[in-house]
């Protein structure tokens, strides 16, 4: 049963499956075909996400259990539909519970489990060498020690001695035990560390176990095991060994079989060792368990999408064997639309003298990349070098080659990567990737300096040994080692996907300030806009190779909600205005200091772009308590920003007073404080363009719904999403008011009703059931049909998005407007989120012959129109009250 339309719910011991089993109904109205849950089986204890796994084996009692999964795929199936779950095949939680964990801590090498967890055992470090790094120690370890926050405990339940770490507890080696041959109290007394005697024979203990506790900060310089980034309460799994992929899917595998679940999206493919061959597989598994599925349910592929983040001019080629991706790409393209491109030069000079930097983004990038391979990955590059260097030496023509000019060149080449990673394996590179590596290259070699010259030649064979040849080529290519060749492989296609996240997604995005609308998950900063053209070659490219791919605009990893995007892509068609009006802010009596750091004001000059972006519209600025509650969540949203960006506090080192400096700012905003004059007058503004911005918003619905591929909802924000990076963009959803919404929706609910009170977010969930309906009715034009663009012609035509959905002699017109922010704020159309028809003068699109003088049916606004007879269709007649339509001769 491939999906219409998905819901997606972030499940957690404060809203569970039994929660999720509720909604239903309402989703069901709503026009959504399957629930797209968080992944489901046990996480550690508290888990807000689910990310965090300890048993891949269960559903989590936290959640409810299997029975209520089961209750809840049953209350499903009655209503036609059906759930996708999101699993996590990359990585496990370090944790007590985590058994595998607990196993390899227990019985190192020995363990049945050493090799499914990704741990280098022949570590190069003596220490380490046979042992797992434990690096959760809040102090370093001697400090530990000394202060008893270690200690050896005996644990009743298990009738056994214990490691006790400030209450985590690790386990003793059975060797160790039986070293131990004490009575309980007496060995006890003699591991005192209140004694010298005690901490010396506790310190033995400790280094005859198969871990090494060691303090957190040296993380990042030392550990031996993969990481999920940098999360160290994250351990990879080798999901590429057999034994270790039956275990993980094990219950995602016979859940689909029983027919509880329809597919799968996989978390973090990029970083698997084997993607392609991993999905693969995967989809092999599938198939060969759809003839034994329930009846009813045998039909089809199975749908299994992935979460991939693409560059600019990147896509998932032939080789996927999977239906798309989870949709960051689409999100970035449907707002990358609505921005201004004209917009560009006026807020990038503008942020250029704020910040007083006038660098591009792709140096903010590459400063970005160092610092992480200098503090973050410190360990993941030694790896990674110390492969290279063991192929340098491998043969007689590069033994010259020392550790330090290869890490020269690894740098640069690491640098100047621009996508996620390649795909190479034992047969070397694709085509595709090849074309891109030759451009790393050539980038590289460009920027290099005269006093590099000579290491230039080292690029040659990093390509080589990279997958620019095969594994085992033969002996003039100076590689001569292919297990050396394909752990060096295997550890740079692993480094580059956290490289790139950590740098851009978790550094940039909180550095470069330009326009906070495009620094998003799936977007790239150098981008600021993209064409009418561009777009429909997105879709059609789509339409034939994806068309079950996921479309978001919204997830649980945004870092801002998909209308404040939308809002702040106004400020692109008023740059000028807006250039002006924040250079008042920033220079508001009272903060005047010329000796405030550039720093200090581009990070104000981000929470002016936030408080204008995520202002919600029914707040009122002289109502204390929830102005405070929101001036709250934008602090929250500044501590994290602050942090990730890196440069005047940080998560490995915070600078509370410059933090509280900056907090200080935000609430002297506040009904009583200094500043809250600047707050009225922030509020006024962003009241006065949350109108287009809402335009933008519903235009973004619109190309959701009707583009090739498959709609996905996040939680909530079918009404207005003013959230915030998370947790703020997590909080609880109101259903009792959105059910309460749909059903006035079917009692008949007029549009202008809704537009006259938009506010309130109804007239979003009315655009989107409607569209989701239109789904639903017409289901094969959608998943099966043409996309076809259409031309518009007048003096607006920039100014609107036309395409058609058609299948056999069903069709559906689609019609999006954008940069209309002029239009929004003129005539009838002032002060809601409509568009002035004057506003359209001449312009039209212009339909096929044989639409013409044919009536038409706007299943969005519910109206009646007609073609004219020279084949045109004026936007002012589209377009005049709904300010988007969906249009078709099929009334249903």
């Amino acid at each position: 049963m491939t999906p219409r339309a998905t819901a997606r719910l972030q499940l957690h011991q404060g809203y569970t499956l039994h929660d999720a089993r509720e909604q239903v109904p309402y989703y069901a109205g709503l026009g959504v075909s399957h629930l797209y849950l968080s992944p489901v089986s046990r996480a550690r204890p508290g888990s807000m996400h689910g990310y965090d796994v300890v048993d891949h084996a269960i559903v989590s009692p936290e959640l409810g259990g299997e029975e209520a999964l089961r209750a809840l795929a049953a209350a499903l199936r009655q209503q036609g539909m059906g759930i996708v779950l999101d699993i996590v095949p990359n990585h496990m939680a370090t944790h007590p519970d985590n058994a595998w964990w607990w196993d390899v801590l227990e019985h190192g090498p020995a363990s049945r489990y050493a090799d499914w967890l990704d741990i280098d055992w022949r570590s190069p470090d003596p220490h380490l060498r046979g042992k797992v790094l434990a690096p959760f120690l809040a102090e370093p370890y001697g400090q530990s020690v000394a202060d008893g926050s270690i200690q050896l405990l005996f644990d009743e339940p298990s009738n056994t001695f214990r490691i006790d770490v400030a209450g985590t507890p690790y386990p003793v080696t059975s060797e160790s035990l039986r070293a131990l041959g004490l009575e309980r109290s007496q060995a006890l007394k003699r591991y005192d560390t209140a004694t010298p005697d005690g901490r010396q024979r506790l310190h033995e203990l400790l280094e005859r176990q198969h871990y090494r506790l060691a303090w957190w900060r040296c993380t990042a310089d030392i550990i031996n095991w993969r990481r999920f980034f940098e999360v160290s309460e994250l351990i990879g799994v080798r999901v590429e060994h057999d034994a270790a992929f039956d275990a993980v899917h094990a219950l995602p595998l016979r859940l689909y079989e029983e027919g509880l679940i329809d597919g799968l999206r996989i978390d973090h493919v990029d970083g698997l060792a084997e993607p392609i061959a991993y999905c693969h597989k995967l989809r092999q598994a599938m198939r060969g368990l759809r003839s034994r599925r329930p009846e009813g349910l045998r039909d089809g592929e199975p749908w299994l999408i992935v979460e991939k983040i693409l560059a600019a001019d990147e896509v998932l080629d032939d080789r996927w064997d999977v239906d798309g991706t989870s949709g960051y790409d689409f999100m970035d393209q449907a707002g990358a639309v609505l921005h201004d491109l004209a917009g560009e030069a006026g807020m990038t000079a503008h942020w250029e003298r704020v910040a007083q930097d006038t660098r591009p983004p792709e140096s903010f990038l590459k400063e970005a990349r160092r610092l992480m391979l200098r503090r973050h990955f410190v360990a993941e590059r030694k790896g990674l070098l110390r492969a290279l260097t063991g192929l340098a030496q491998s043969h007689p023509r590069t033994r010259d080659w020392t550790p330090e000019a290869v890490g020269r060149m690894l740098d640069e080449f690491l640098v100047a990567f621009p996508v996620y990673r390649t795909y190479a394996d034992a047969a070397g590179r694709s085509e595709g990737d090849a074309q891109r590596m030759a451009g790393v290259m050539n980038a590289v070699r460009a920027g290099l300096g005269r006093e590099q010259a000579t290491e230039a030649a080292l690029l040659d064979l990093l390509d080589g040994w990279l997958g620019g040849s095969p594994v085992a080529a033969a002996p003039d290519t100076g590689i001569s080692s292919s297990r050396l060749q394909q752990e060096a492989i295997r550890r740079f296609q692993q480094l580059t996907p956290p490289l790139a996240a950590k740098s851009l997604e978790d550094t940039v995005f909180y550095r470069y300030g330009r326009l906070l609308s495009r620094n998003e998950v799936g977007s790239d900063p150098t981008v600021f806009a993209l064409s009418v053209d561009a777009f429909h070659q997105r879709n059609l490219w789509r339409a034939h190779r994806a068309p079950r791919s996921m479309l978001a605009t919204a997830t649980h990893d945004h870092k801002r909600g998909e209308d404040v995007r939308a809002r702040l892509a106004v400020l692109s068609e008023i740059s000028a205005e807006w250039e002006q009006v924040s250079a008042r802010w920033l220079q508001w009596p009272g903060h005047q200091d010329p000796s405030v750091p550039a720093t200090t004001l581009a990070e104000r000059y981000m929470a002016l772009q936030t408080l204008v972006g995520a202002w919600p519209l029914s707040l009122r600025p002289d109502d204390g308590p929830e102005v405070q509650a929101y001036l709250d969540r934008v602090v929250q949203w500044q501590t994290k920003a602050l942090r990730e960006a890196k440069l005047t506090t940080s998560w490995f080192q915070p600078d509370e007073a410059h933090e509280q400096a900056l907090a200080d700012f935000v609430h002297g905003l506040a009904p009583g404080a200094p500043d809250h004059s600047l707050l009225m007058d922030i509020e006024r503004f962003a009241l006065r363009i949350a109108p287009a911005g809402a335009v933008n918003s519903l235009a973004q619905i619109v190309l959701r719904t009707a583009s090739p591929g498959i709609p996905d909802l996040y939680q909530g924000t079918e009404f207005w999403d003013l959230s915030l990076v998370d947790p703020d963009n997590r909080r609880p959803v109101d259903f009792a008011a959105r059910r309460s919404a749909l059903d006035a929706l079917d009692g008949h609910a007029e549009m202008t009703d809704l537009l006259a009170n938009w506010k309130d977010g109804r007239i979003k969930q009315a655009v989107l059931a409607r569209a989701l309906r239109l789904r639903r009715r017409m289901a094969d034009v959608f998943a099966e049909g043409d996309y076809f663009a259409l031309p518009v012609l007048g003096a607006r035509s920039s100014n609107v998005l036309a395409f058609m959905r058609t299948r056999e002699e069903r069709q559906v017109l689609v019609v999006v407007p954008r940069l209309c922010s002029a239009g929004s704020a003129t005539g009838a159309a002032q002060g809601r989120p409509a568009i002035d028809p004057d506003f359209w003068a001449d312009t039209g699109i212009v339909l096929p012959r044989r639409y013409i003088g044919i009536g038409l049916h706007d299943v969005l606004a519910g109206t009646d129109l007609c073609t004219r007879e020279d084949g045109m269709l004026p936007l002012r007649d589209v377009l005049g009250g709904l300010p988007v339509a969906m249009l078709t001769t099929d009334q249903g």
